[in-house]
């Protein structure tokens, strides 16, 4: 808690200068019925958040943009303006724990730094609210253990920002996995990765980003041979490479790393902060199909042996992936996306990463 503890001054310092925007609970409405759609706040409003989360959720049928939480002033006043948001729903990192007070609030949803995400996650938990926290799930999986444990505590909900678990692409893979279109899967290809503008993205700090690569862009990587297969692996080996030591200091540039699966399926993958790859393959015994791109959320392009998939991509894949979360919440069912599945994809890195570092392979065990 410690830890935490040190997060939470350490964003409060960076929001000192926000002023005003405190919610107060006398200024809430009384009496009134719950809106069809359920509220969602946004804590924090970056890139994501600017450009795919609210717009994503003026398409979703199962919520709405109801709140904000944010450390500038000037960009309370943009996304009021923007989205009609009212003066009771924003809040800054000072005020964040009024929230609780909030019924137009129902699911927060976590756009922090990866290292906050456990943070802010648990306090909405104790704050009564759903969560969904945007992957990497948290720094490593002790701390997502923790999260999942205290939004059972609370009896709420808890997802990860897995929004390819819904994209049409990706659930087409999934089928033609399943139903052994070209016979069973043998050999899996995935790779995600790009160029980090440096040296002072945060993404390359240790401290708040949690490894670079392997955590930012490793998880989509993980998470295609996940779910072609629809299994989790048995063991993995993996190597690590930096060759700019300049802009990589204290994470590794390139991971590639090989999962075995317990059905016979091989899966290669890699991740990179220096260049560009976006590719999900799978090679059968009488076929292959693909995604290239995969991963990116400005949609996904697929072919097979036999020729193209006739799939359409949404304009935002998150529409999907809010508005199961929103029924899930109101039918109190366990998440797709859950926190369960954001955890073994930290059990996993934490795992790739001993193999990178060990030079031997790692048997996985799912019992702890």
């Amino acid at each position: 808690m410690a830890a935490l503890m040190t997060r939470r001054t350490t964003l409060q310092l960076l929001s000192l200068t926000t002023g005003g925007l405190l919610t107060l609970p006398g200024d809430l409405r009384a009496g009134q019925p719950k809106p069809a759609k359920l509220g969602v706040a946004l804590v924090g409003l970056g890139n994501y958040a600017t450009n795919q989360l609210a717009p994503a959720l003026l398409e979703a049928v199962d919520c709405y943009l109801a709140g904000i939480v944010t450390g500038s002033p000037d960009k309370a006043k943009t996304w009021a303006a923007t989205y009609s948001i009212p003066a009771r729903n924003i809040y800054n990192y000072q005020t964040f724990d009024q929230i609780r007070n909030n019924p137009d609030i129902d699911i927060i949803y976590v756009v922090l730094p990866n290292f906050l995400h456990a943070e802010y996650t648990i306090r909405a938990a104790q704050a009564g609210k759903h969560v969904i926290c945007e992957k990497p799930m948290a720094m490593n999986a002790t701390e997502a253990r923790q999260m999942i444990d205290a939004c059972t505590k609370a009896k709420v909900q808890l997802s990860v920002g897995y929004r390819l678990y819904f994209e049409p692409h990706h659930l087409e893979m999934r089928r033609l996995a399943a139903e052994k279109s070209f016979g069973a899967v043998k050999v899996i290809e995935s790779g995600l990765g790009f160029t980090v503008p440096g040296p002072n993205s945060w993404r390359l700090d240790r401290k708040i980003g949690g490894g670079g690569a392997i955590m930012d862009l490793g998880v989509y990587a993980i998470q295609g041979a996940r779910r072609i297969t629809g299994e989790d692996p048995i063991s993995v080996t993996a190597q690590a490479f930096t060759f700019d030591t300049v802009h990589f200091k204290d994470i590794y540039e390139t991971v590639f790393w090989q999962f075995e699966f317990p059905g016979g399926t091989v899966a290669h993958s890699s991740t990179t902060y220096s260049s560009y790859v976006d590719r999900l393959y799978a090679t059968c015994e009488r076929g292959w199909f693909k995604l290239e791109p995969a991963f990116n959320a400005t949609g996904a392009q697929g072919i097979t042996s036999r020729g193209p998939m006739d799939v359409a991509s949404p304009r935002f894949q998150q529409v999907a992936q809010l508005n199961a979360f929103a029924r899930s919440v109101r039918a109190g069912t366990l998440p797709e996306a859950s926190g369960e599945e954001g955890w073994k994809d930290m059990k996993l890195i934490g795992a790739i990463l001993q193999a990178a570092e060990t030079g031997r392979k790692i048997t996985i065990d799912w019992r702890t």
